[in-house]
């Protein structure tokens, strides 16, 4: 509906319809600022929610024994490196590497275009018992080129330019190229001969070695009765150890000493198990108690006001915390968790000590695993509990509150449209008010004009 600000009674109608519908919005104003807590909260929930389950995910991996197990290898000399695996065990070994592992490399000499005998000429490469046709467009050298290595063969091949020799293996002052052919795969097995079309049939080509192909070789307890030679065709020696593989990438050196390798508990990954405990209490205790303090501020009569935090009043975050406390403080077969470093401070707050944690470690590691896996085992069902994506108490909590918002949501829609009908009416009262008076300005006018007359005649 058009504007229809006073004009006949000069009156701000649009301001007096917006206070009035101002005034009326008030309870609406009362849900948004519902639906804004509401949503406030949802938010400070999901976070809370997310920490709780990183708590559960990681207690559950502290209170198995497997993470207990957890190892580290090294090695003593350079050119073997080792890595350990899922189930492997403390233990040492002695070896020397005899050799590494190689792919073959040789240089090919093209023949000249005549000797093929057909203008695509075709190789046949051996390896490994299976054999490869290649079969180029044309007999130049990117065409050679690129039939190897298009063919799948399991050898790579580059054109190389070098001088050119007479029958003397004299300089004449050109070029020519040489193909250099690589395989793909390090091993013995992998070697690899080629032969070509030719003329009257095919014939061998003649293989200018770079480096030969060769399995990787060890030799274990060197110079003793039980010495032994293991090889491979790469050069990794996989489960040389239970769940341990070896890296070989040099040759032992004759006066160099045996290369010792070390598997030993791997004693920081055992630190992360309990000090992760601590870290992951603490940002969500940390989150329970900054949503939950109050604030204080000054009214408009210069009085306080104190405002709850989001999580104040919250009895499923209360007993939440509560929970944690009391399941990462209590004792274990009569041991307080802070005998291994895992300390709760007279403010509620958990602190992790790495030297306590590191020296009971050393005097009595089983003790040590018995004390934080079952701490980790009571904190992983708290905290499943709480965050189960179907059942946990917070996930109940935040639909619950989605729930309110979206019903906000809608109540605060319907108002809108209240309001807009209530806007609607009250313009059409006014401007109907602003059209009764404007015939009633007619009529004085016109009742004014009749007087006049009448008053004019009478004095005439």
């Amino acid at each position: 509906m058009p504007t229809i600000d006073g004009l006949v009674s000069g009156l701000d109608t649009t301001a007096l319809i917006d206070s009035l519908i101002t005034l009326q919005a008030g309870p609406q104003s009362l849900l948004k600022n519902k639906q804004s807590t509401a949503s406030s909260l949802v938010t400070a929930l999901q976070s809370l929610n997310t920490k709780v389950a990183s708590l559960a995910e990681h207690a559950a991996k502290a209170s198995k024994a497997q993470s207990w197990n957890a190892v580290t290898a090294s090695a003593s000399g350079s050119g073997v490196t080792a890595a350990a695996k899922e189930g492997a065990q403390a233990g040492t070994l002695t070896l020397r590497v005899g050799a590494v592992a190689a792919s073959q490399s040789s240089l090919l000499t093209l023949p000249a275009a005549a000797d093929y005998g057909t203008a695509t000429p075709t190789f046949t490469i051996t390896r490994n018992g299976e054999t490869t046709s290649v079969t180029a467009l044309s007999t130049s050298v990117a065409d050679v080129v690129e039939a190897f290595n298009s063919s799948g063969s399991g050898v790579r091949a580059t054109a190389i330019k070098v001088p050119e020799l007479d029958g003397d293996g004299n300089p004449t002052g050109g070029t020519t190229y040489r193909v250099q052919l690589t395989g793909t795969d390090t091993g013995a097995a992998n070697a690899f001969t080629v032969t070509r079309s030719a003329t009257d049939g095919t014939a061998p080509v003649a293989l200018e070695q770079i480096r030969a192909a060769a399995d990787a070789s060890v030799t274990l307890f060197a110079g003793t009765s039980a010495q032994q030679t293991l090889t491979s065709a790469s050069n990794t020696f996989e489960g040389l150890m239970s769940g341990i593989d070896v890296t070989v990438s040099a040759v032992t050196a004759a006066d160099a000493p045996d290369v010792t390798l070390t598997v030993a508990s791997d004693k920081t990954a055992l630190r992360a198990l309990a000090s992760g405990l601590v870290s992951n209490l603490g940002a969500i205790l940390g989150d329970i108690t900054s949503r939950t303090a109050s604030t204080t501020s000054t009214a408009s009569d210069g009085g306080s006001v104190v405002k709850g935090g989001l999580f104040s009043g919250d009895s499923t975050i209360r007993f939440l915390q509560q929970n944690l406390l009391a399941q990462a403080s209590a004792p274990v077969n009569g041991v307080s968790p802070s005998d291994v470093g895992i300390v709760i401070g007279k403010d509620g707050t958990f602190s992790f000590d790495q030297e306590k944690f590191d020296a009971a470690l050393a005097a009595d590691p089983s003790r040590v695993q018995s004390i934080v896996s079952t701490v980790a085992e009571r904190l992983a069902g708290t905290a499943k509990s709480a965050s189960d994506s179907s059942t946990g108490s917070l996930t109940l909590s935040i639909q619950s509150q989605q729930a309110l918002v979206k019903d906000l949501g809608e109540r605060i829609t319907d108002w809108d449209d209240r309001l807009a009908m209530r806007r609607t009416s009250l313009e059409r009262v006014y401007a109907a008010l602003e059209t009764s008076m404007a015939n009633l300005q007619s009529q004085s006018s016109y009742l004014t004009s009749q007087i006049n007359a009448l008053t004019s005649s009478k004095s005439s």
